[in-house]
């Protein structure tokens, strides 16, 4: 398949709008995550590792549960209709912690709620993007849409830098003005897919629920989607804590390993397209494991980033697998999906998060946390391994591309 394919396949202005959508949504959902170390300090919040980390986790969880209320209003009253609605409740949200600000604890919790909604984008731009597309470029075409994952890059680097120059609280104002261009582009230049979708109801969540087939689904995107955006969450503090470094650096660290893992879903999602879903996911959840236990046990900070970055890459890269197989799987329920999957990406960006910070508190040291995560890699192998076989002479045997 060609690149040049997306522009006569599909609607290509779209594709870019979402990517742009999503790349702005992810952005501004990382962004407590990025100021975690200035909002925790000393002198602002004085806030306990058990807290910081609690924080963080805050708007991946929210994110993941939101994300079920948009997949139900992108069928209902269309994805981009959504997502303009979602832009702005982000934006007055931004608008309160920049002129109110974020006083106490409680406070960075109730944000983290809000922030969820820009994390709960992913059930906007994907179906979105997606539905413009035929079933042998899915795997392409939606970890081009979620390659809007680099957006924690850019926070990575500029967050910690401004926050420094002009308080962490001037940020959040800060980021109103992207998020204006966005949604005024995104208005604009995005156009709602030509298909035919009958609106789904809050027991059609339960009902497809049922199959085993979402569990399996859920968990292999809570491991790939979880590590990853759990990683992005914690980087930050790990790097600071474990390493002694500045706020800068550690964000400089972040961008560089989150880069990978954003860059890899749409390498992902095409090299699935190429060799099947399923052994891809065989690679992507073996690299992780090993490099999240040898990041842990390593008292080095050179292979440290290293480590961090095969992880962060193999799992954007299973973010990618996961998404090529789900429309060949669900292709009718993809929003309904969309959202369930994402919560349990949430759901695993809210564990590893979590983990991490009560390892910290209660052990003095992470590699708990990150052993603990780990081992979900290997529940994903033997899952796979478990699946393949009936996916493949079932509805695999059908689907119009390899899984």
């Amino acid at each position: 398949m060609k690149f040049s394919e997306l522009k006569s396949a599909g609607h290509w202005p779209t594709l870019v709008t979402s990517f742009l959508y999503f790349d702005y949504s992810f952005m501004v959902w990382t962004l407590l995550g990025v100021l975690a170390n200035q909002i925790a300090a000393p002198d602002s919040l004085n806030l306990t590792p058990q807290q910081r980390f609690f924080m963080v986790s805050v708007p991946i969880l929210s994110g993941g549960f939101i994300r079920l209320l948009l997949g139900l209003l992108v069928d209902r009253i269309g994805a981009k209709t959504t997502g303009i609605l979602a832009q702005l409740v982000v934006i007055v949200g931004l608008t309160v912690a920049w002129l109110v600000g974020l006083k106490n604890y409680e406070a960075t919790l109730l944000m983290g709620v809000v922030l969820g909604v820009a994390g709960a984008s992913f059930a906007v731009a994907l179906p979105l993007a997606g539905r413009w597309y035929p079933p042998h470029m899915q795997g392409l075409v939606m970890g081009l849409a979620g390659a809007g994952n680099i957006g924690v890059v850019i926070d990575a680097l500029l967050a910690p830098r401004l926050a420094t120059a002009y308080g962490w609280p001037a940020v959040f104002g800060l980021a109103i003005i992207p998020a204006v261009v966005v949604l005024a582009t995104f208005c604009v230049v995005a156009k709602e897919p030509p298909v035919k979708i009958t609106p789904k109801k809050i027991g059609d969540y339960f009902r497809l629920f049922a199959e085993k087939d979402v569990h399996w689904f859920c968990f292999f995107y809570t491991v790939t989607f979880g590590g990853f955006v759990g990683l992005a969450y914690s980087l930050g503090m790990y790097f600071k804590d474990r390493f002694g470094l500045t706020n800068s650096q550690a964000g400089d660290l972040v961008a560089l390993c989150t880069a990978i893992g954003a860059l890899g879903r749409p390498l992902g999602g095409g090299i699935s397209d190429r060799i099947g879903g399923i052994k891809s996911l065989h690679i992507y959840y073996s690299v992780a494991c090993v490099a999240l236990i040898a990041g842990g046990l390593v008292e080095n900070l050179a292979f440290n980033v290293a480590a961090f970055f095969i992880a962060c890459g193999a799992f954007g890269m299973g973010n990618g697998s996961v998404f090529q197989l789900l429309p060949q799987r669900f292709g009718r329920e993809l929003g309904l999906m969309t959202g369930l999957v994402g919560c349990g990406g949430g759901l695993g960006g809210f564990l590893l998060a979590n983990m991490m910070g009560q390892s910290r508190q209660h052990t003095g040291s992470y590699l708990t946390g990150l052993l603990v995560f780990a081992s979900l890699c290997i529940f994903a192998l033997v899952g796979l391994n478990l699946v393949k076989k009936r996916w493949r002479t079932t509805w695999g045997a059908v689907a119009q591309a390899r899984i």
